[in-house]
């Protein structure tokens, strides 16, 4: 398990609400070696990894369970959107009708309801995957500070259930966002998506971890896992 650390800072006059994942996707792409040709994007939202896809292929599938993302996905003769939730196993029964040479999931596994059974689904599959998944030390400190357990798996229970069903390479990347003001920390969390639409504060229980949150940073944990 290799484990490395990047750093990044938060530019809140772009309005870059998904600068991590974007990154996240560039890493992701960075780690295949090959050029695969046809290729599946499991929650692909708004075309993160097709958009930095930097050679030609002959099909590119993205799926997504979110309308709204599909609709602003990039689309041409060779690019195909298509509805559907990796948490439903007929979805994947119905992509056993379809081949693909390489599948993709960036900043979306962590979303799974039963990442064994997806997993599990996805090797049956036989085709070699590129996954980045955020963990539980995401938002760290944060959680730490308001006393809220971690939403995510831990780095460990990503590792056990790869190694079941994968040859593939693990490593884990820390990334830190900075923001200029706690306040911008927070419209990020809410407009990012990264916290999953969890709502467990209430205002005052907010306004006092803003005022106590230590850092003027938020942390990322990322796994990126890789067929060999």
């Amino acid at each position: 398990m290799k484990i490395s650390s990047e750093f990044s800072r938060y530019a809140s006059h772009y309005g870059a609400y998904n600068v991590i994942q974007n990154q996240v996707a560039e890493k992701l792409l960075e780690k295949v070696s090959h050029r695969p040709e046809n290729i599946l994007d499991l929650g692909c939202g708004s075309g993160a990894i097709c958009k930095k896809i930097s050679w030609k292929y002959e099909s590119f599938t993205g799926v997504d369970f979110a309308p709204g993302m599909l609709a602003i996905h990039p689309k041409s003769k060779n690019i195909e959107c298509i509805y559907g939730d990796f948490n439903d196993k007929t979805f994947f029964e119905n992509l056993q009708t379809h081949k693909y040479d390489f599948i993709f999931s960036a900043s979306a596994l962590q979303w799974a309801q039963d990442l064994n059974m997806v997993f599990k689904c996805i090797q049956e599959m036989h085709t070699p995957i590129a996954f980045a998944i955020f963990t539980a030390n995401t938002f760290k400190t944060l959680n730490e500070t308001a006393s809220l357990k971690p939403l995510l798996r831990t780095v460990d229970e990503v590792y056990a259930l790869q190694k079941k069903y994968f040859d593939a390479d693990f490593e884990v990347v820390h990334y830190r966002l900075e923001f200029e003001s706690t306040r911008d920390m927070f419209r990020y969390i809410k407009q990012s998506g990264v916290s999953g639409s969890r709502k467990v504060l209430d205002y005052k229980q907010t306004k006092m971890l803003m005022r106590e949150y230590p850092l003027n940073y938020l942390e990322f944990e990322v796994v990126f896992i890789t067929s060999r």
